[in-house]
């Protein structure tokens, strides 16, 4: 993903985390007529995978001793504004830092996209094989690979089908703002949040002008073409590009808080946001996403699998506004986690921000089980 580590503004002062985020705690236990006890999980979701008839192992309805201490460890000692969340998606426990606050999604919002496109298949109002043109009023900016493609033959048509394996599996900027505006807009997506209930996730106004703004630019077509955006954000003033990074970070219009994105997460692998063959679909093809293979799916033993979406902001100097991983981890038994690492603001090297990820899913690994 080198081509998708991009430029943002950051000063080089690391932030201080705050005061350490307690466990999630459960609702107190209701005690019925019979003596029998009811332990509330917060919203009441069906899982579309019954519960094993045989005794429920230990991690189901609490987190093992000592993970979220190695959690809080993690997060305490990495350099910048950092969010993880982890939930077992079929127990009833989640744990977090920094779990309610909003970073910038990035990348990771075409993930939200692709959830709002097959859930207008499910209602009939898209199907898979509909085809969408893309010319070059369409192009986008960072990693487009499918640019190359409409500039040498001046359009490229496309099934929605394709269009979601390229956005999710190659992060395509292109193909996701495709897909966007095929399924009509932000404001579609942000319907799909209320109407499924998401909480704290954002959707921002689309590639173009989410990093046009992030960095202090006003949106041209022109941008689309080679290093033209580059160009033009290496010549404004720093006070500019400072200014609006900062503005962005404290109010990320595409920002999410881990807890809401472990929950959607939870969510989508119990079968409830989407149909089921919608849902078998969706995860068949985040299991095959290409970018940041060295993120939290490189923490991860033999035996594990690991399916993701990734996301990565502007990069200025060294620092980062939005350097992130979710995604969902299956264990050799079949128990799954949803696992969410949002670096919204650091300056740690590109190894270190891989390193920090890969310890917090092999935390998880390293835990299940006890």
């Amino acid at each position: 993903m080198s081509a998708a580590v991009l430029a943002g503004c950051v000063s080089s002062v690391a932030i201080v985390p705050q005061p350490r985020a307690q466990q999630h705690q459960q609702p107190a236990a209701v005690r019925g007529p019979a003596g029998s006890v009811t332990v509330p999980i917060g919203q009441p979701v069906r899982s579309a995978t019954p519960r094993p008839a045989g005794p429920i192992d230990p991690g189901f309805r609490r987190a093992p001793a000592g993970l979220n201490d190695r959690i809080y460890d993690l997060w305490r000692t990495f350099p910048g504004k950092t969010g993880i969340a982890v939930q077992r998606i079929d127990g009833e426990w989640k744990l977090s830092q920094r779990g309610d606050e909003l970073f910038p999604q990035q990348s990771v919002s075409k993930l939200w996209v692709a959830l709002t496109v097959l859930d207008a298949i499910d209602q009939g109002r898209l199907t898979f094989d509909q085809r969408v043109r893309i010319g070059p009023e369409d192009l986008t900016l960072f990693y487009q690979p499918l640019a190359a493609r409409v500039r040498a033959e001046g359009s490229v048509t496309m099934s929605v089908r394709d269009l979601i394996e390229t956005a999710i599996t190659k992060s395509d900027n292109t193909a996701n703002d495709s897909l966007l505006r095929t399924v009509g807009g932000p404001d579609a997506v942000r319907a799909f949040f209320d109407k499924k209930d998401l909480g704290a996730i954002r959707f921002g106004p689309g590639e173009r002008l989410l990093q046009a703004g992030t960095a202090g630019l006003k949106w041209q077509q022109a941008y689309s073409v080679g290093r033209a955006f580059h160009q033009a954000r290496a010549a404004l003033p720093d006070a500019t590009r400072l200014a609006a990074r900062n503005a962005y970070l404290a109010n990320p219009p595409d920002g999410a808080s881990p807890e809401a994105i472990a929950s959607a997460l939870t969510r989508l692998a119990r079968g409830t946001l989407l149909s089921p063959d919608s849902t078998e679909y969706l995860l068949d093809v985040m299991s095959r996403t290409r970018s940041g293979p060295r993120r939290l799916k490189a923490g991860l033993p033999a035996g594990w699998k690991f399916l993701h979406k990734t996301g990565t902001g502007q990069d200025y100097r060294g620092s980062t506004a939005g350097y992130n991983d979710i995604g969902i981890a299956t264990a050799p038994d079949g128990t799954r986690y949803a696992i969410v690492v949002l670096l919204g603001d650091t300056n740690a090297s590109v190894p270190a921000r891989m390193e920090l990820m890969q310890a917090v899913s092999g935390a998880v690994a390293d835990y299940h089980g006890r």
